[in-house]
């Protein structure tokens, strides 16, 4: 959280000249802790609950759809989706590959007209998008078909995380994102149960309609994908100010909130907040965050920001794990000498246990007001999982599950922590959506990695890759170590007064906006 330890007055040649002809320039200097507002907790309590109530559960809908569609390509392998469009390993690691060429293309671009389209309209579009490009899947009939249907699919889906992180961070303060990033990403960690479930009771459908059954897996998916982005539109606000679900005075309070613990919280995007009781703001609620334009100054400085590209390298060797455990854990644990209905089966109990961890490192990540502190002893477990499970002889199956627990639930609970962490640490809306997409971007390049490494010649041992997602932990666990040192620098620079002529800048220079470790 930022701390405010003065007040700050903005530059006069920086600001709309306008704001300075307000009679009430003089309170809205106050210091916000001597405001109301800023104590009360009733309050509170009421407006988060509601913003989590509505926001999050469509949220989670969301990426639970993202997940499925991106996974369940692995599911249908199981069910001869090489054999029915001639494929080899090869080529279908190719499909894979090129789906997330173009989802990390689309992410940069994705955010930074997000606020243009506005967030109520850009994400479900995005969702209904892709719903219908996964039904395509279930049509292919070859390798040529499959490679252009996957890398449109990942144009339509690679905005919608960066995009509902940075929805999240005009939501909520910076100490309260771990917890409602960490609710909503343990739908990905459901999607691996509940994807098995569903890729076991669609394939029942059998051969109906001319088609296999890996591709009713696609069709009926996607279609439920299309409903639940459809249906969103519907219940997603664009931000505090315009949600309908709170009241006026509760609007009011929630924008001065996030005032409040931006930096320079008096000159941020160029408004000026008047936290009083009852709360009112000195210019037109209706305009949140428009008096931001957009500079390129700002996609430059997020692109050049060292810690994004730690945090991004971090989250890269993360989700190369994470997208080859999803992918192959099904093949894995045939592998181990369960058949495919097993498999979908005993894949349900890592991930629902990977659930309630994320969720608890994520509270415990918001109430200690750390990031990659947390990051730096969560990845042990799976830093450990994967040393064993590399090395351990094809003898001991209930020893190699038992290791899955350990991986999923290392990885899975690092992820609202990382993400977090950016945003956090990231000030001024368009280099905001720069650096939370650069880092998906970054991170999303794992893809790659994840793709190539697990090739069934390699049955079923798997000591290749999982000894390169074993490396790539290691590597992870060193980033965020730097990333922390960095932030703590930072800090420490800006204590000792380096960073005062950027005063009252409203962005992550200012020396009112400290680094979260």
């Amino acid at each position: 959280m930022a701390t405010h330890n003065q007040d700050l007055q903005p530059k006069e040649d920086e600001k709309d000249p306008m704001a300075y002809q307000d009679e009430n320039i003089d309170v809205a200097k106050q210091p916000a802790e001597s405001a109301p507002i800023s104590v009360d907790s009733a309050m509170t309590r009421r407006v988060l609950l509601k913003l989590d109530v509505r926001i999050l559960p469509v949220l989670a809908a969301l990426f639970l759809c993202s997940f499925l569609d991106r996974t369940n390509v692995g599911n249908a392998k199981i069910y001869k989706l090489e054999a029915d469009l001639g494929m080899t390993d090869h080529q279908y690691d190719t499909g894979l590959a090129v789906f997330y060429a173009t989802y990390i293309a689309s992410e940069i671009p994705s955010n930074l007209v997000l606020k243009k389209l506005s967030p109520r309209i850009w994400l479900p579009a995005l969702t209904m998008m892709w719903g219908i490009v996964t039904m395509c899947l279930g049509f292919v009939k070859n390798y040529h078909q499959f490679v252009a249907v996957r890398a449109i699919l990942g144009i339509c889906e690679g905005g919608l995380l960066p995009g509902m992180v940075l929805y999240l961070s005009g939501m909520y303060t910076r100490g309260e994102m771990a917890l409602r990033l960490g609710l909503f990403y343990t739908a990905a960690s459901l999607s691996g149960a509940f994807g098995g479930l569903l890729a076991r009771g669609l394939s029942t459908i059998g051969k109906q309609g001319g088609l296999q059954k890996w591709s009713w897996i696609f069709i009926i998916e996607g279609l439920i994908t299309v409903a639940v982005g459809f249906m969103s539109y519907f219940l997603l606000p664009n931000n505090v100010e315009t949600a309908s679900f709170l009241k006026a005075d509760e609007r009011v309070f929630a924008s001065a909130r996030l005032h409040q613990d931006g930096p320079s919280r008096l000159t941020q995007d160029g408004r000026f907040v008047y936290l009083s009781s009852p709360p009112r703001l000195l210019t037109d609620p209706s305009s949140e965050r428009q008096h931001e334009a957009f500079q390129w100054s700002e996609v430059v400085r997020g692109v050049c920001n060292i810690s994004t590209w730690l945090s991004a390298l971090a989250y890269f060797g993360i989700l190369a794990g994470l997208y080859s455990f999803g992918l192959f854990l099904p093949t894995i644990i045939v592998e181990l000498g369960y058949t495919n209905n097993e498999a979908q089966l005993w894949s349900v109990i890592p991930y629902a246990v990977a659930s309630v961890v994320t969720v608890a490192i994520a509270f415990l990540s918001d109430r200690l007001k750390l990031r990659g502190t947390i990051m730096l002893f969560v990845l042990i477990p799976a830093i450990i999982g994967y040393a064993v499970i590399a090395n351990i002889g094809v003898s001991h199956p209930k020893v190699k599950y038992g290791m899955t627990f350990m991986m999923a639930t290392g990885m899975y609970a690092s992820v609202p922590c990382v993400l977090v962490w950016n945003s956090n640490n990231s000030a001024g809306h368009y280099k905001r959506a720069t650096t939370t997409a650069l880092q998906l971007m970054i991170a999303n390049s794992g893809g790659f990695v994840a793709t190539f490494i697990y090739p069934s010649k390699d049955k079923p041992q798997f000591h290749k890759g999982h000894t390169v997602v074993l490396s790539l932990l290691v590597f992870a666990w060193f980033m965020v170590f730097f990333n922390v040192m960095y932030c703590r620098k930072v800090n420490r620079d800006k204590r000792a007064g380096k960073y005062d002529q950027y005063v009252g800048y409203g962005d992550d220079r200012d020396p009112d906006f400290f680094m979260v470790l």
